[in-house]
């Protein structure tokens, strides 16, 4: 579980990624859970945009995306929400 602290770290060095993954008007799948995990492997910190045509909700789709992928959801705002899961490199240093 990721501290106070912590989600304000991973927010700072989020706000200037840009969206790795879009979530379109197909929804979720498990491509893009597949998509979501290789992303979340690779940097730690995954920005997801969902469009205008996506048929879920934004909290609702952080949810099921951070359960499908044992990620933890960092923030949630407007259409976008950050994901955090440690890699076996640890390259953010944090113990969650």
């Amino acid at each position: 579980m990721l501290s106070n602290q912590d989600k304000k770290y991973l927010r700072t060095k989020a706000h200037d990624l840009q969206a790795l993954i879009q979530i379109g008007k197909t929804g979720l799948s498990a491509n893009l859970y597949q998509t979501l995990d290789d992303a979340l492997e690779a940097h730690e910190l995954v920005k997801v945009s969902l469009l205008k045509t996506t048929p879920i909700d934004v909290r609702e789709a952080a949810i099921e995306c951070a359960a499908a992928t044992h990620a933890q959801v960092v923030h949630i705002v407007g259409r976008t929400f950050i994901l955090y899961r440690r890699s076996k490199e640890n390259k953010m240093g944090l113990k969650a």
